[in-house]
């Protein structure tokens, strides 16, 4: 039973990121090097390390969204196994959340919450 939640919420997440009116689709890589998703004219990137996810904020022409005060947490489907990471906002548009283990290629992260300005964010990424 207890592994029948979180891969449910996993499926719920993906299925809003993937209806939602601020669905999103991958573009070219971003400044960091990692992918990048249009959210409703909001830019996700998503650049993971062996230790960490780390997602930063931008809009038109690159310029940085603020992450302060936003609520956004990351739900990672890896092996079999789904996990819900919080994400901590670092100024200036930086959300970052620490990772028990590192994430291997193919792993899906869905990316989810609310900005402070009210501004939803659904994303969905696949490891490369």
């Amino acid at each position: 039973m207890s592994r029948v939640i979180p891969a449910l919420v996993f499926s719920s997440a993906l299925v809003l990121a993937s209806l939602s009116g601020a669905s999103a689709h991958e573009t070219a890589k971003g400044p960091n090097g990692g992918a990048v998703v249009d959210v409703a004219g909001h830019h996700v990137e998503f650049v993971p390390s062996a230790t960490e996810m780390t997602f930063y904020l931008t809009g038109d022409a690159d310029a940085p969204i603020a992450s302060t005060g936003a609520k956004v947490k990351a739900i990672a489907q890896d092996a079999g196994k789904t996990a819900q990471v919080e994400l901590t906002p670092v100024e200036p548009n930086k959300l970052v959340g620490k990772l028990a283990a590192p994430l291997a290629s193919g792993a899906k992260v869905v990316v989810t919450g609310a900005l402070s300005d009210g501004h939803t964010l659904q994303a969905k990424f696949v490891m490369p």
